[in-house]
């Protein structure tokens, strides 16, 4: 805050209340249950009797589920109590996964991913919106933070722990192991989210829609969506990058992809502390910090321990990023939150799904296994030019409140 003699005065931050906490911890296991597949690909090919790129395409299919999900859960519960659409969203996702366990069936399989990632959509959008009305509006991206740090633990912990136990003792154990999770989660939510919450707000479609008009909320969903496509379109190939490129040791690789998560928790602790007070400057220095390690990865991957260390570092730029990213959807939402919300997790899974496409497109003409890192700096560069674009408008048309 700013005192009458113009000098800066540093308000007391309260702290991100306990509720932010438990939805963290539920967003952890759907983190988990999205990617988790990524490491049982062979396993779970040999058991379903299908290819290896069938499986993968369960991923894809969690991806789409996500696109359309969020989007589509907001609406329809958009009058129902905030708590109520949590424990269905949690509700759902476990029977799904219990049904993943029992199931042969591929096609099947398929239906009950895409299921679980709706009820996922709609989980993310409600979480984030219960997570922004708990505190003050100067404390939006910190909160967010927090509960993007489920996510980032997912990575650390839930991946590589779940790949473990499919590896072990079958895929099925852990998408048990999932289901468990989240009535753990489901426990959390009914302890912790007030009955009532939101039970008095007046929420109208056509208000949550009317935001839509706003040319600088498109502006800034596609700014998610290509900063994303960026990112991922690197990530999605680092392994093979890592071990065919750089020459790092198959059995080194999880230790890399261990540290690249500690890299992102502590990258969406500094953003969130970052982004409150300084948006637009940390998020320039995010997107430009990550389009010059991409292209610095996709020139120099071939020297000994580069990749590794630029690994971690994209790991921790990607979620400073994060942080104004969200929270800015949040400020050009106002007072209809909650499909807004539901739409950034919609561009963020658009770019889950178009990065990987595009990398591999890429590798496929023979453009080799670092194209993807400079894709991805291409894709940073219109992302970084969209920005631009939000910044003028809100120097043009004023701040959004």
């Amino acid at each position: 805050m700013v005192g009458a003699s113009g000098a800066v005065v540093a308000a007391r931050r309260e702290p991100v209340p306990r509720v932010v906490t438990v939805l963290a911890l539920s967003i952890f296991v759907l983190g988990t249950s999205e990617f988790v597949i990524t490491g049982m690909l062979p396993e779970m090919a040999v058991d379903l009797g299908v290819t290896v790129p069938q499986v993968g395409y369960l991923i894809s299919a969690f991806a789409v589920g996500m696109i359309v999900g969020a989007p589509a859960m907001a609406v329809a519960t958009l009058r129902l109590p905030r708590r109520t659409t949590l424990v269905v969203m949690l509700v759902v996702v476990a029977l799904a996964h219990v049904a993943g366990a029992l199931t042969d069936s591929y096609p099947v399989l398929v239906a009950i991913r895409v299921v679980s990632a709706v009820a996922t959509g709609g989980f993310w959008a409600v979480a984030a919106v219960v997570t922004v009305s708990s505190v003050a509006a100067g404390d939006r991206a910190r909160a967010l933070s927090r509960l993007l740090a489920g996510l980032t633990v997912s990575n650390v912990v839930g991946i590589p722990l779940g790949t473990l136990i499919g590896q072990h003792f079958g895929w099925r154990t852990t998408f048990w192991l999932i289901a468990v999770l989240a009535l753990v989660g489901l426990a959390g939510v009914l302890a912790m989210v007030p009955r009532g919450w939101g039970t008095g707000e007046r929420r109208r479609l056509s208000a949550e829609a009317a935001v839509f008009r706003r040319g600088r909320l498109w502006v800034a969903l596609g700014t998610t969506a290509f900063y994303q496509a960026g990112m991922i379109a690197m990530l999605a190939y680092l392994t093979p990058l890592l071990v065919d490129v750089a020459g790092v040791a198959p059995a080194r690789v999880p230790l890399v992809w261990f540290a690249t998560g500690l890299g992102s928790l502590a990258g969406i602790m500094v953003g969130g502390r970052l982004a409150d007070r300084y948006p637009w400057r940390t998020l320039y220095a995010a997107l430009a910090g990550a389009a010059v390690l991409l292209g610095v990865l996709g020139l120099t991957a071939p020297l000994t321990g580069a990749a590794p260390v630029l690994a971690i570092g994209l790991g921790f730029i990607a979620f400073v990023a994060a942080a104004p990213l969200n929270a800015r959807v949040f400020a050009l939402a106002g007072a209809a939150p909650t499909l807004a919300s539901a739409t950034n997790t919609s561009a963020f899974n658009v770019g889950n799904t178009v990065g990987p496409a595009v990398g591999g497109l890429a590798i496929a003409a023979g453009w080799g296994l670092t194209a993807p890192s400079l894709i991805g700096v291409g894709l940073m560069i219109v992302a970084i030019g969209l920005a631009t674009v939000s910044f003028v408008l809100d120097r043009r048309l004023g701040a959004p409140e």
